[in-house]
């Protein structure tokens, strides 16, 4: 399963991933927020590495305003593994060597277009394994 989340400054873009996912007819839950009154980001991004962790085939995305927050919060979960992307090559690599299994975005530093091909990176992108196996498995 597939979980989203933002606080109040990702709202937008998380919003905007929403309606592209839903045209792709993706499944996910959506954990909110669901309106910009301020929420403390670690409380979203804990909510969300709660449920990716209840299942190893889960992901998640968290948006806030840089996708600097999210990723500090959600890796404190041991068996998370956050990318804070900004780009393709940052999503590719992120799936294709780290094996994550959530991506953050920054509704501050990204055009939606930007987003949008971040996000089809992550969701369609496989690990690699191999050499990258153990150094994954030394995170934990």
């Amino acid at each position: 399963m597939l979980f989203i989340a933002s606080d109040h400054a990702g709202l937008r873009l998380k919003d905007f991933i929403i309606s592209y996912m839903q045209k792709k007819e993706l499944e996910f839950i959506d954990l909110g927020v669901y309106d910009d009154a301020s929420v403390d980001y670690p409380d979203m991004a804990n909510l969300l590495c709660k449920e990716v962790l209840k299942d190893n085939k889960n992901r998640g995305i968290l948006v806030c305003g840089s996708g600097i927050g999210m990723s500090i919060a959600a890796n404190r979960h041991s068996g998370i593994r956050a990318a804070l992307c900004t780009d393709s090559y940052m999503a590719s690599m992120a799936r294709r060597h780290n094996d994550a299994n959530v991506l953050c975005l920054g509704e501050r530093l990204l055009g939606y277009g930007v987003a949008q091909h971040i996000l089809d990176i992550f969701l369609n992108e496989s690990f690699d394994g191999g050499r990258h196996f153990g150094r994954v498995q030394k995170l934990s």
